[in-house]
């Protein structure tokens, strides 16, 4: 990236091309915004207020407990298995802050994936909120786990545990947050964190082949993301802002541009348990007057489409950010002309933190792209046959990305690393191309990830599932078009005992108790063969275009 790269001439004026980029740990931006705006609300959960200094302060009482208490180490993984609850951030920012690296497991899984994280990850502490118990409980023999804490919800609902505690958590054999919080006198410990090297957390993601695995991301890898989105919304005012976090804090989407760059910017966050709830969501933006919403494009299309959306006041949004996945046009154009509100489309990847192209809030934005490189982000296209590097727009090819928001790598997998970031450049999997401006377009994936309702699907996980079926000889996965997004699609080839004696009906249901509610197959169709290529492998192209029996 130069500065003749065509997009230069739609940069934002306000906006410089490079910054300074500070070398700390991510929970110094907590420690800093709670001495600058001690008073100001970080945290919003129907009655509980949370302000920056108490917030900080529950940190350093968690923190002080994990170091001095659990003895939890630097560069060890603490899992957290947490819907969108107040004790979620806390918790988080606790574990970084003595020095440990955080592993986030979605609310949905099921035990098989519960499992499998906490193995891979090598993760030997679990905080979980209390509803998952019942799982997890049985999870834990199977894992190297050896300390496990619980949070309750109801001691968030009124106040926070700084200020009381129920009797139940008092007299439980467990351990819970609630009650380290409260009797834990704040003494963390003073870890010293090499930002570009240590860990801040493994995030779990499909990568660009395979069954999940770890994404490697420094505290200057998510320093760093967070201060590229702050410098490209210049607009934000610090300590007035609100943020609406409906989005899954398990999410790196999430956790960066909800979670982390509301600390940075000392606002106020409006936390939603379930973004699947629309009328939830509009309540939230209608009483606390949220003036930045981040989401995936399938909540905005069901606000657009909510048939009472006329009894809820949101001229308080300012700016809307849309993320995990493509941003339909015609939802853009419908939700700005109805909210009057900026509805801006960026693309990011587990692997940068996420957060690589936004487009601009106060120049040129164009609907249907994905915008421009942040700052100190640097892009190019590759030929996928030639390996050269497009110079002229309007041709397709991968997209590759550079920036200090890359992570190092993918956790215990150097080949897999070796083959995604060569070079210096992660090499993204899907398919773009740069306009006459510059604007970058996604087209494409190269890997077969499906997008169903913003959650990142991988056929993979999908068709390792089905072959644990005794019935199913084969399987293939694929993405369909859908209203928004995609649908999930499984090609199934039965054992010979067993054709034309199981309906599709009988194979949704036992995924469906098998793995995460978002990932199970929505369709299913039986063939005689999986069409393969010439080497065997699965064609996941030919499924698409139709070509098998």
């Amino acid at each position: 990236m130069n500065q003749k790269e065509p997009y230069y001439q739609y940069w934002p004026e306000d906006v410089p091309k490079t910054i300074e980029l500070p070398k700390k740990a991510l929970d110094a931006n907590l420690r800093e915004t709670a001495n600058k705006y001690p008073d100001a609300i970080a945290l919003t959960y129907h009655n509980l207020r949370l302000s920056y200094k108490e917030l900080d302060e529950i940190v350093d009482r968690l923190s002080t407990y994990f170091s001095k208490e659990l003895d939890i180490n630097k560069g060890e993984t603490v899992a957290l298995h947490f819907n969108n609850i107040p004790p979620c951030i806390p918790t988080y920012y606790g574990i970084l802050r003595s020095g440990a690296r955080v592993t986030m497991l979605a609310p949905l899984f099921r035990e098989m994936e519960i499992e499998y994280q906490l193995n891979d990850s090598d993760a030997k502490v679990l905080i979980i909120w209390d509803e998952f118990a019942q799982t997890d409980d049985k999870i834990v023999p199977k894992t190297d786990i050896e300390i496990v804490l619980y949070s309750s919800l109801k001691n968030w609902l009124q106040t926070s545990p700084l200020e009381s505690i129920s009797e139940d958590i008092k007299k439980s054999s467990k351990i819970y947050l609630e009650s380290i919080i409260k009797t834990t006198d704040p003494n963390p410990p003073l870890i010293k964190i090499e930002p570009e090297k240590d860990l801040a957390c493994l995030q779990y993601t499909g990568g660009t082949t395979g069954l999940p695995k770890g994404a490697m991301l420094t505290h200057h890898n998510l320093v760093s993301n967070v201060e590229q989105y702050r410098t490209w919304f210049q607009e934000a005012k610090l300590g007035k802002e609100v943020m609406l976090t409906a989005l899954p804090l398990y999410h790196i989407y999430a956790q960066t541009v909800a979670m982390n760059l509301s600390v940075r910017l000392a606002a106020n966050q409006i936390i939603v348990s379930n973004a699947g709830d629309t009328k939830e969501v509009l309540k939230a933006i209608d009483k606390h007057k949220v003036t930045i919403f981040p989401g995936v494009p399938t909540l905005y299309n069901s606000i657009i489409n909510f048939s009472d959306l006329d009894k809820y006041d949101l001229k308080s949004i300012n700016i809307c950010l849309s993320g995990g996945g493509s941003l339909p046009l015609k939802v853009q154009e419908k939700f700005e002309a109805i909210l009057g509100a900026k509805l801006r489309d960026g693309y990011g990847l587990t692997e940068a933190s996420p957060v690589t192209h936004v487009n601009p809030f106060t120049r040129m934005s164009k609907n249907g792209t994905i915008g421009l490189p942040l700052p100190n982000t640097k892009m190019k296209l590759i030929d996928v046959e030639s390996n050269e590097i497009i110079t002229k727009p309007n041709i397709t090819g991968e997209l590759c990305v550079k920036g200090p928001q890359v992570m190092l790598g993918y956790y215990k997998r150097p080949e897999e690393t070796k083959n995604t970031i060569i070079n210096d450049w992660l090499h993204t999997g899907d398919v773009a191309l740069f306009d006459e401006d510059g604007y970058t377009v996604i087209k494409a994936r190269l890997k077969n990830m499906i997008k169903y309702k913003g959650h990142s699907v991988y056929p993979a996980e999908i068709e390792a599932l089905l072959l644990k079926n005794e019935r199913i000889l084969e399987s293939a996965v694929i993405g369909v078009p859908a209203e928004v997004g995609e649908t999930i699609r499984a090609y199934v080839v039965l054992k010979p005992d067993y054709q034309g004696k199981v309906s599709e009906e009988e194979i949704i249901e036992w995924t469906k108790e098998n793995i995460a509610p978002y990932k199970y197959p929505r369709e299913v169709v039986f063939i005689k063969e999986i069409p393969k290529t010439n080497v065997g492998k699965i064609s996941h192209l030919k499924l698409r275009e139709g070509n098998y029996e």
